[in-house]
């Protein structure tokens, strides 16, 4: 039982780091996810979607905590009780979502590694398992180092993990894990590989001839049948999807996308929603994109807000260019501060910085 317990330990403490981490190097990430699950079709909590981001942060540094904690030792009774009772309220929400099939993807691991509903489930489910065996063995936990270093460590995890969180909210994330990661070209993300295999559909066909019902199951094919039908249409297996979708540079209903992604030097200004954006921020960027107008480059911007909205934003800040319209979420996707700025050379990203570091954008004169 020792044995067993102290394996148990070493998974659910590395597990919870690992996970913690992965969602603290995005917390803004994580946030949007939370909104999902706060929506009126999920749990219908929207009352805390303002405070998704503080709540976002709590967690995921709860859970490193709880990790280290779980590993030396340290807070037994608090370390494991806690432990169960998050492990037993997200069981609880993936089971919901795998079979209300609300949210499609829990952010267990952020953008790193993508799970299903019913395999966050299962993930859930043995972890639940591994802290039962360490609850019920609890006496065969003994603790790592001193009293005192043990202390140590936890607090300078403490303080680590909130330096790390503040220094991606004021920046961008120390690792990208997203379809739209430097030196990722868009195009090719949004392509279909020759082979990529496509959706598979059942038609359920209902007749009704004479006051006769028959129901006929076809892959596609009209049935040979008379009489008034009805159809519904079931996904038997869902065909490939680039990681790169629902990406367009529109403007007064035009599709701008393939023109400004041949473009050899374009700045694009991201500012997925200008009612929740940094409006500070805009300063910096006009800053910025002014040098690179006189530089030679072309700059744009990608906003999901209205045109009346965003034309009245550039006239506000002086902004010497245009937004055109794309989806909220693939923005939101492309980079997490509002706004940002990045820059694509032929649909191929070379930089993405957050308003904060603007003054950093490299540029050389192209005139």
């Amino acid at each position: 039982m020792k044995y067993i317990v102290t394996i148990s330990r070493v998974l659910v403490g590395v597990l919870f780091i690992i996970s913690g981490l992965i969602k603290l190097n995005d917390p803004v990430g994580f946030s949007f996810k939370l909104k999902d699950y706060f929506a009126p079709d999920v749990l219908n909590l929207e009352v805390f979607v303002p405070f998704a981001l503080a709540i976002a942060i709590f967690i995921v540094i709860f859970e490193v905590m709880l990790g280290v904690m779980l590993l030396l030792g340290y807070a037994k009774k608090f370390a494991i009780w806690s432990s169960l009772l998050m492990i037993i309220f997200f069981t609880f929400l993936t089971f919901y979502s795998a079979f209300f099939n609300k949210v499609t993807d829990c952010g267990c691991f952020g953008d790193a590694v993508k799970l299903t509903p019913w395999e966050s489930f299962t993930k859930d489910v043995i972890l639940l398992i591994l802290l039962l065996i360490i609850y019920f063995g609890r006496a065969h936990i003994k603790p790592l180092f001193t009293s005192n270093l043990r202390k140590v460590i936890v607090y300078l995890t403490f303080i680590a993990c909130m330096f790390l969180g503040y220094h991606v909210l004021q920046h961008l994330p120390l690792i990208d894990f997203r379809p739209y990661k430097i030196e990722a070209n868009i195009t090719d993300g949004m392509a279909y590989p020759p082979d990529a295999p496509k959706p598979i559909f059942e038609y359920h066909w209902t007749f009704n001839n004479n006051g006769i019902e028959k129901t006929v199951v076809t892959l596609g094919d009209f049935p040979k049948e008379d009489g008034e039908y009805t159809v519904e249409t079931i996904m038997l297996q869902k065909g490939y999807e680039p990681p790169i979708h629902d990406f367009t540079m529109e403007r007064d209903g035009e599709d701008f996308t393939s023109i400004f992604l041949e473009d050899d030097n374009l700045i694009v200004v991201v500012a997925y929603s200008l009612s929740n954006s940094e409006k500070e921020g805009f300063i910096n960027i006009k800053q910025a994109t002014d040098q690179a107008i006189k530089k030679g480059y072309q700059v744009i911007g990608l906003s999901a807000s209205s045109k009346e909205a965003t034309e009245a934003l550039a006239e506000e800040y002086q902004l010497n260019f245009k937004f055109y319209f794309c989806d909220e979420t693939a923005l939101k996707t492309i980079i997490r501060s509002n706004p940002s700025i990045m820059e694509l050379q032929k649909g191929t990203i070379l930089q993405k910085l957050h308003w904060n570091d603007s003054e950093n954008l490299k540029l050389e004169p192209l005139k």
